[in-house]
């Protein structure tokens, strides 16, 4: 593989593993809070649809055109981006992903890694960047991301791991993890009592 050809495949497999936390669940569970600072599934995918086409795209010359990026422009509210409100569907994030994604695979086919850009939001010793800087932070923050999907569709319905066809996980049953999370709050409840 070529290092375009590496960075873009990392970047899909952080894509899909985001993307895949969505399945299976009703519109509420996409949508509700299950952290103190609101963190959701739809927000996420929201989230980081806008800010990679932001990076991967107006970055370097190519802005990304959709209405949902008034989420993250000047005059948005703090985490506007983080949320759907009730008249933006589901489809709408989706939709919003899939329009991201193609806009990011088009700037990498046109764009060279050493390409040079300017972050206006980062400070000045941080620019000017190259494609091939920008498309590692972005890889850094979508698997950031990744791991806060992880976490919250687990604690909906208990679904963990990469993908449906790579769990990254051990292949046991229920009453194994069962097990699992008693000896480790069992070690929790010793070592504070230490």
């Amino acid at each position: 593989m070529t290092p375009e050809e590496t960075l873009a495949a990392y970047l899909h497999r952080a894509r899909d593993a985001l993307i895949w936390k969505l399945e299976g669940l009703d519109d509420y569970d996409v949508r509700r809070p299950l952290t103190a600072t609101g963190t959701n599934l739809l927000g996420l995918i929201k989230h980081t649809a806008l800010v990679s086409a932001d990076y991967l795209g107006d970055i370097f010359g190519r802005p990304f055109e959709h209405p949902m990026t008034a989420a993250i422009g000047e005059g948005a509210a703090p985490n506007d981006d983080m949320w759907a409100p009730a008249d933006e569907s589901r489809q709408d994030v989706v939709d919003l992903w899939d329009a991201a994604w193609m806009h990011i695979d088009a700037t990498l086919a046109a764009v060279e890694l050493d390409a040079s850009g300017e972050v206006p939001w980062w400070p000045p010793e941080r620019n000017p960047v190259t494609l091939h800087q920008v498309i590692v932070h972005v890889l850094a923050e979508l698997h950031r991301h990744a791991g806060h999907a992880d976490i919250v569709r687990e604690l909906i319905d208990g679904a963990a791991g990469a993908s449906p066809a790579f769990g990254n996980l051990p292949d046991v049953d229920p009453t194994w993890w069962s097990d699992y999370v008693e000896r480790v709050e069992a070690a929790a409840r010793t070592a504070a009592d230490r």
